[in-house]
């Protein structure tokens, strides 16, 4: 993947690197307002952040009694926009040719009324004495008044003893991964992301991610709890493992993919402890853990009759809670890289043909606009923006040392230059 990145940062050109010196700076304006009242947020910090400069403050503004603000872009970009509302922070792209940078925000509680997971999904599989496990919780926030749940305890979770955490990400409704600090709970086994739950956009929640591994010997058995009620809680395994519910537990087998099984249990209470042993060996199929091909976009809403990436069929009688999650696989930095160059680097696809990444099943992260838009333009425009979120994305990552630093310079060179070539382009 590293030589992928090189080479498509190589074949740019040198030249590529000095493509949009020549962009003047502008003013970027636009309106907070405070979802949760309804009104103009007054008196909140608006700072622009440089991308390309560790996410430095190149200019601030304070809202004022209508929400507004003002602040002039010192050359070109690529700039985010933060505002800071009751100490939480709310970003976007700052917007190309003058456009507005009208920004929504919400009130903040440290416990809010309406947030539930609606699934934490586990996929396991085992060889070499080592249990792995990528485990995905999808968080509702139906707060009405809309209200953000944020403090440094936003969202627990507990792991299982000997676990050893190696990635972890979180993603707000609308925008892209970012790697996050898991932060040791008090008791042991427990931890906390202090990463905001902001209200739900239509049907997109906030979502969670951990990876980790432990010991294994041919049989594990798990004892946990959630933090918050679930609506499902599911267990996905190779054909070759095997899953026995505990005491207490009755996790339901459901129709899966043919190389997976998958384990149900719905309705699951707060703090109510589920217990299950998973035993064999074997890994899921790759195949299985991505967007189809024909969903360049990767919606976890749309695509394959509902159920993206060919996830999940129906469950006996009952439509499936999981299939719209399978979607939902944390790439990497390098793996975004290469299906957005290879997006951008392509030719428009033929009328009424689906579009394929240059990654083959990889999809880039929903934007709004990407797959919709009916240009080649208008598609550049939004890969832009998500190139210029990915570079947040990539920053986060230096900032909280989830990164080396001989990766961060290879993907932020790579970033940079197909970020540039998009800027060329849509200039």
């Amino acid at each position: 993947m590293k030589k992928s990145i090189a080479y498509f940062a190589s074949t740019l050109g040198v030249g590529l690197l000095c493509c949009a010196a020549f962009a003047q700076g502008a003013q970027i304006s636009g309106t907070v307002t405070d979802k949760t009242s309804g009104k103009p947020a007054v008196g909140d910090t608006v700072a622009m952040l440089d991308v390309q400069a560790g996410m430095g403050e190149v200019a601030h503004a304070t809202t004022d009694a209508h929400g507004h603000y003002s602040l002039n872009e010192p050359g070109p970009g690529p700039y985010l926009i933060r505002v800071t509302h009751q100490g939480a922070g709310y970003f976007i792209a700052a917007p190309e040719g003058g456009g507005p940078g009208d920004i929504p925000v919400y009130d903040v509680a440290p416990k809010v009324s309406g947030v539930r997971i609606e699934a934490d999904v586990m996929e396991a599989e085992a060889d070499n004495g080592q249990l792995r496990v990528d485990e995905r919780y999808f968080v509702h926030n139906t707060s009405s008044p809309p209200v953000t749940q944020w403090s440094h305890r936003s969202f627990e979770i507990e792991l299982p003893p000997g676990a050893a955490i190696t990635d972890t990400g979180a993603q707000r409704p609308n925008g892209l991964p970012t790697s996050v600090k898991l932060d040791p709970d008090g008791a042991k086994g427990r931890y906390s992301f202090d990463f905001p739950i902001q209200p739900d956009d239509g049907e997109k929640d906030t979502l969670f991610q951990i990876s980790y591994t432990v010991p294994y010997s041919g049989k594990f058995a798990f004892t946990t709890q959630e933090s918050l009620p679930a609506d499902n809680v599911a267990v996905l395994l190779p054909k070759s493992m095997s899953l026995t519910s505990g005491s207490g537990t009755n996790f339901t087998p459901v129709q899966a993919d043919p190389g997976i099984q998958t384990f149900l249990v719905k309705n699951v209470a707060a703090d109510k402890a589920l217990a299950f042993t998973i035993g064999g060996t074997g890994s899921i199929p790759r195949e299985a853990q991505n967007t189809a091909p024909g969903n360049p976009q990767g919606d976890s809403q749309t695509a394959n009759g509902g159920t993206p990436g060919g996830g999940i069929g129906t469950p006996i009688d009952t439509p499936d809670p999981l299939s719209k999650y399978k979607w939902w696989i944390l790439g990497g930095l390098a793996l975004l890289l290469a299906t957005a160059a290879g997006f951008l680097l392509r030719k428009p696809a033929v009328a009424g043909m689906p579009a394929a990444g240059a990654a083959g099943a990889l999809a880039i992260p929903a934007t709004p606009g990407l797959a919709s838009s009916a240009t080649h333009g208008a598609r550049n425009n939004a890969l832009l923006n998500a190139l210029k979120e990915e570079l947040f994305a990539l920053e986060s990552e230096k900032l909280s040392d989830t990164i080396t630093a001989k990766d961060y310079a290879e993907v932020k060179a790579a970033l940079e230059t197909v970020l540039k070539r998009a800027l060329k382009r849509s200039s």
